[in-house]
Order: structure tokens, then sequence, then C-alpha cells
């Protein structure tokens, strides 16, 4: 196991909290990879909304295709594959040692492991609208877009009853569509729903309407009615993708999120768990943010200086010019020809050579 590839950070996951922690661990000196599936929340996004200085003509896709590229310019190593396994190997001297990550073919070692492995929407049986024209996941991201708009809200819970009512701050037309299932909202709930200016559409859907944009016009009821909407939220819950944290031991929520502290540190030495995956608002500034200070905490834990005295004690009681900078050779390279430094540290060479 000894000739595998190892990292100081490796992050599985390539959402905008995973690949910021990248950036910022990359940046900081560290040797990353990010292992990817591919998909997510942020993939299956046709517009990119509430993210300041990216306009919403910007898909998902081509948001993370740019910060792929980002990080892979900074010097960190990207690969598509799914991480299949996690354990962590005993150290030569018995303690606990790195981290071992399986995907497919790939094997590699890490000092610290990063899950940005986010949550699936559970979706609800067709005939649905297309996914970013009348189905949308994200009621901060997207009620704007249907002010004085007909919408609908997809579920029988407590959340399908409050998103509704959140809605009427935006428009004044809103259903709920339980789609023949019995409601589960609690009798004080249902009170409160139904003194708001909301229908409750019992009958399952038939059909769907979608115009020449493809954006949904209007859905068809199995009692032969038609109502239109532009748009709604289906509001059934969320798979969190948290088998391989809880697989080193790490500390889950009642609801299926990983539990960390304000920096993403989970209950395990080194794992770190970020976005979608732990407690909070599902959005990409947070997301982003999540990722950014788990980065930042990664390099306190990990960096070599400032060392402590008693580690300059057992360094011989001196640091040597010739041990700094703390940096793998490849990253110092990286840096050095990033946004046009090459060209700086050529004249800076040639000048030391004088």
């Amino acid at each position: 196991m000894s000739d595998l590839p190892e990292y100081d950070v490796t992050v599985v996951g390539g959402g905008p909290a995973g690949l910021t922690a990248a950036l910022y661990t990359t940046r900081l000196g560290h040797d990353t990879k990010v292992i990817n599936r591919g998909g997510g929340r942020a993939a299956m996004m046709v517009d990119t909304h509430n993210v300041i200085g990216v306009t919403e003509d910007v898909s998902g896709n081509e948001f993370l295709s740019t910060a792929i590229e980002q990080i892979q310019s900074y010097g960190a190593d990207y690969e598509r594959g799914k991480v299949e396994a996690v354990e962590r190997v005993e150290g030569e001297n018995g303690e606990e040692g790195l981290f071992h990550l399986t995907a497919g073919d790939t094997e590699v070692l890490a000092k610290q492991v990063i899950f940005a492995t986010g949550f699936s929407d559970v979706r609800p049986d067709p005939p649905l609208p297309r996914t970013g024209r009348g189905l949308h996941w994200c009621l901060h991201c997207d009620a704007y877009m249907f002010v004085d708009e007909p919408v609908f809200v997809m579920g029988t819970g407590e959340a399908s009853a409050h998103v509704a009512m959140i809605m009427l701050n935006f428009t004044p037309e809103v259903d709920i569509l339980t789609r023949g299932q019995e409601i589960e909202w609690s009798e004080e709930t249902d009170q409160q729903v139904r003194a708001h200016p909301i229908d409750i559409v019992t009958e399952e859907v038939s059909g769907i309407e979608r115009g020449d944009d493809g954006w949904l016009e209007a859905m068809t009821f199995e009692d032969d009615t038609r109502r239109e909407y532009r748009g709604g939220f289906p509001m059934y819950g969320s798979d969190y993708n948290n088998e391989l944290a809880a697989s080193l031991g790490c500390d889950t929520n009642d609801d299926g999120t990983v539990a960390v502290d304000d920096h993403g540190r989970t209950s395990v030495d080194g794992v770190y768990a970020v976005g979608d995956l732990i407690d909070g608002h599902n959005q990409i500034p947070v997301a982003m943010g999540e990722g950014a200070k788990a980065g930042i905490a990664i390099h306190y834990d990990i960096r070599t200086f400032p060392m402590s005295r008693e580690e300059i004690e057992a360094a011989g009681g001196e640091i040597s010019t010739e041990d700094v900078p703390a940096m793998a050779e490849e990253l110092r390279t990286q840096a050095r020809e990033h946004a046009g430094k090459a060209g700086e540290a050529g004249t800076s060479e040639a000048a030391g050579d004088d």
C-alpha cells in the first residue's frame, strides 16, 4: 500500500462546496485530489441564481466546469469516479494512519478527507415537468422567478404546507398537490394552511402541458380538470449520501446529515464534511463558504510552520532555509507559473545567478 499516491487532502465530491475546499487547500500549499462521481444538484441547474458575480445565463455544468479548471490551474488533481470505500489504515507504529480511498481502479492515500457528497432529492412519480422548466428544488433560489405566477407545491407533509404558505409572499396563486395521498401534516398546520388562500388539490396528476420553450404551462388531473402553473416545488424529503462518512464512524444527525463543528470537522479526526451533506441552507454561496472554512481549518491543522518549541527541538533546535518553504515542489512550480508568474520567477532566478 505504501506505493499508492499520497495526498495531504482528498475531497470526495465535486460540487461547489467540495471544489471550493479543494481550491483553498491547494492554494494554501497542500497536495489535493478531488474524486467526483458527477451529477448532483448544482449540475442540474439550468440557470444559476443567487451567486453574486455569476450571471443567470450560466448553467450549473458551466459553473462547475469553470471551477474545475480553476482548481487544476492551481495544481489540484481532479478525477471523475465514484469512491466506493474509505478506511483508515494503521500507521507504522500502530497508531492511526492515513485514509485509504478506493474508486474503481483508483486507489489513493490521504492525510485528511473531505466529504462533499451532498444528498439526493426524493422525486415524485411522473408525470412531471422538466427540471428547471417548471420543476424546481430550491425555494430560496427560485421563488423570485414566480412572482405573480401560478405555482404548485407537491407533497403531504409539514414541509409542503409551509412552503406553500411561504410562496404567498411572492404570488397569490398557490396550490398544494397531494396527488391522491393522505395528508400527513399536523392538525394545527392543517388549520393554518386552510386559513390561507391556498387550494388543496387531492386528485392525481394525469398529464403535463408545456410551451414551445419547454416551460410548464398547465397540469391536468384524473377528474378531467386543468390548472395552469408556471412552476412549483416537490417536497418529499432528501436522502443524504452519508454512507462513506458513516463507515468511518462519523456522527450523524437524526435527519441523516453529518454532524460537524463550525469549520466542517466531524467527530472523526482528519475527516471533514461540507455542503448539502451537513445541516444548513442548501445554497451555493453557503456551500462555498463551508468549503472555504474547511479548507482553512485543514491548513491550520496540518501546516508545517510555525513549529512548536517541542517540534523545533526535535528538528535539532533550528530550522534551516533548506527546510522552507513547506510546499511540494510541483505546487511551487505551478504557483510560479500561474497567472504569468513564470516570467517574474525567471527574472528573480536570473538576478540570483548574477
